[in-house]
């Protein structure tokens, strides 16, 4: 991979055959968890200015029409967290002459206060092909981090790193979007007002130039102006109440377009899942675009296929199915291998797939599967001949993912016709049912028990590889619990890896895997947007416990007891066996006790010495299911169980509404 430094620039087609495409990642981490930020992309004439508001893609503007530009939104790294950005250069129109790549932080908060700042670039196969970090933010609340130009009939890439102090709008005023910085809390219904900034009053100090010559910028006078102010409020789509039911009994049960009742078989499911699937993908472009423009697909005509023999010496092969997009006379084309239930990918039936798919001229092999891809820890193990000058990229998809992109389609971004809203939410039915076998990942693996026992009878010991298995399935379990939450609330819900950039995944898992061995504790940590603080996840093999649990921070004003009641009140409708304990300065252990004894007195709460408090830890504990799987007595579906109580009984009370508690100032 090319590394790059501020100011550089570099020929893509220098390093890649295959950019047409291209992924743009951007990465940060936060020390405490919290950090989050906002990609943009800008498009820009020869005068370095957008054509109109159409140019700049956003959270409330994802994608662009002709499909050259996606946002196809943030997944968890080794690092943290990285947001991805899909751009089909040959889609881009011939006025384009730069594609800004940025990003900006919510209520103008500084990138100072985030780590690891990185942007990547990858070709059409996947393979990434430079980087560029960005080791200087201090208080700039936007970031341009990297910019696609063209010239001499070629694209490049110039590293910027250009902030700016000014946030969102700053930036987006500085190449003609004149907008709206809205996106504060008083614009959302159920906010308190106590939280609201006003940044609208805010005056900042203009942003410094930035170190690359730029084209001369147009005059004023000339300079084409915006229709309107954009606004940048997040758009919250919510569904309709649905209507009164003409069913005489509660017994009887709407009909369903994919019934699942009867299927008996793995091979039934999982052909039936294929065919499924992939009918929905070619019918709701939508849904079908979101989930393979991270594949490096194109936007375009969709078809799909399914139980395609395919010619492979003396026995022909046939993949589960066949995606094929059609774009300006060019046709991507991707092979689908599935599987249900807990049944597992076979390495060897991918490596005939990818050596079809190169001999052919495919693009890609997409591996769908209830199991949950870990970076560092590929599925399957394949071979790639270094000889062949076409590449095809390997990707894998978890049933979990997609019922996620279909949850945010039709619960919270919406689709454009409703019969298209109507089949993903039967395509979300088949995917839950018990007989479908796609319920996402659903066991711990063979060593699961032996770990268990080990630690029970204190016969664990330090490096043993069984444990790492274990932290690895653990692992896939919180990345799976984020997609659900996620998909239901409409958030950004990710877990937090405070690890710095650059950390062997497999060095970071074997030290997990030591402290498991030590203290018979897994822990996880999860952030979801808006929300202050991550919720805390434990799960404790020896006491058979699962701990939940949330820090609040104290607030800068009013008096320690008036935080206290309202603490209290704010949890009114909390379960009575929820901790409450107060944090101090210093780490120091602070008053606690369960709510139910709280409730009265909630003066119990200040430390008695008068110590300075700094904010107030909720937690929650469960009973851990003994079995590896999803049974109801099952480990997994415990720790599900766990989050679900927690948010619907603790986060939503502090919040007033889903996803936003608030300080209990």
């Amino acid at each position: 991979m090319h590394e790059m430094i501020k100011g550089a620039n570099v020929g893509l087609s220098s390093l890649s055959e295959n950019v047409g495409s291209v992924i743009v990642s951007l990465g940060w981490s936060s020390p405490d968890g919290d950090g989050d930020a906002d990609v943009s992309v800008l498009l820009l004439d020869e005068n370095g200015k957008v054509r109109g508001n159409e140019d700049f893609f956003f959270y409330n503007n994802p994608a662009a029409a002709d499909g050259s530009v996606q946002l196809l939104g943030q997944t968890p790294s080794e690092g943290g967290s990285e947001d991805r950005i899909q751009l089909d250069l040959t889609a881009l129109p011939a006025e384009v002459d730069r594609v800004v790549v940025a990003a900006s932080r919510h209520r103008r908060a500084a990138f100072g206060q985030l780590e690891n700042l990185r942007v990547t670039l990858s070709d059409a196969a996947g393979e990434e092909i430079l980087g560029f970090t960005i080791t200087q933010a201090s208080v700039e609340s936007a970031f341009v981090f990297g910019e696609i130009y063209r010239r001499g009939g070629e694209w490049k890439f110039r590293a910027v790193g250009q902030g700016y102090a000014t946030g969102l709008a700053g930036l987006a005023t500085d190449f003609g979007i004149e907008i709206d910085e809205d996106d504060s809390p008083e614009s959302e219904a159920g906010a308190n007002p106590a939280d609201v900034l006003t940044e609208a009053a805010e005056t900042e100090p203009a942003p410094e130039a930035p170190e690359q010559p730029a084209p001369a910028a147009t005059p004023a006078a000339e300079a084409p102006a915006p229709a309107r102010r954009l606004r940048t409020a997040r758009k919250k789509v919510t569904l309709p109440k649905p209507k009164k039911s003409l069913a005489e009994h509660d017994t009887w049960r709407s009909s369903l377009l994919f019934p699942a009742a009867t299927l008996k078989n793995d091979r039934e499911r999982e052909t039936r899942a294929t065919s499924i699937l992939l009918s929905v993908m070619a019918q709701v472009p939508e849904f079908g675009r979101r989930l393979t423009a991270a594949f490096g697909a194109p936007a375009g005509r969709m078809e799909t296929f399914t139980e395609v023999s395919l010619p492979h010496g003396e026995n022909p092969k046939r993949p589960d199915g066949v995606i094929r997009v059609e774009r300006a006379g060019k046709i991507w084309t991707a092979l689908v291998e599935t599987k249900t239930n807990g049944n597992a990918l076979k390495a060897e039936q991918i490596q005939d797939y990818m050596d079809i798919a190169a001999r052919r001229g495919y693009e890609a092999v997409i591996t769908l599967s209830n199991d949950v891809a870990l970076e560092g820890s590929p599925l399957v193990q394949v071979k790639v001949d270094g000889r062949r000058k076409h590449k095809v990229a390997l990707r894998h998809l978890s049933w979990a993912e997609v019922a996620y992109q279909a949850q945010m389609l039709i619960l919270h971004e919406g689709v454009r016709h409703e019969p298209h809203a109507w089949l993903l939410q039967e395509l979300l039915h088949y995917l839950q049912h018990e007989n479908s076998g796609c319920h996402g990942f659903q066991n711990m693996g063979p060593a699961w028990v032996p770990v268990r026992n080990g630690i029970d009878d204190e016969t664990l010991c330090q490096g043993d590889e069984r444990a790492v298995q274990v932290v690895e399935s653990w692992e896939r379990l919180v990345r799976q619990v984020c997609l659900r939450l996620g998909g239901e609330l409409g958030e950004k819900v990710l877990p937090v890896q405070r690890v710095k950039r650059g950390t062997d995944p497999h060095a970071r898992r074997a030290a997990l895997a030591d402290q498991l061995c030590e203290r018979g504790l897994l822990d996880a940590e999860i952030r979801i947007d808006g929300i202050v603080g991550t919720l805390g996840v434990s799960a404790d093999l020896r006491t058979s416990r699962i701990r939940t649990s949330i820090e609040i921070p104290a607030p800068t004003q009013g008096y320690p007891l008036s935080w206290a009641k309202r603490l209290v009140r704010q949890l009114a409708e909390a379960p009575a066996d929820m901790h409450v304990q107060t944090l101090v300065e210093g780490g120091a252990a602070g008053p606690r006790g369960t709510l139910e004894r709280l409730r009265p007195e909630p003066g119990d709460l200040l430390p008695k010495d008068g110590t300075q408090i700094t904010g107030f830890r909720l937690s929650l504990f469960k009973g851990m299911g003994s079995s590896r799987g999803n049974a109801e007595s099952g480990f997994i579906r415990s720790v599900d169980a766990a989050v679900d109580r927690f948010h619907s009984s603790v986060i939503v009370h502090l919040t007033g509404r889903p996803g936003r508690p608030r300080t209990p100032a």
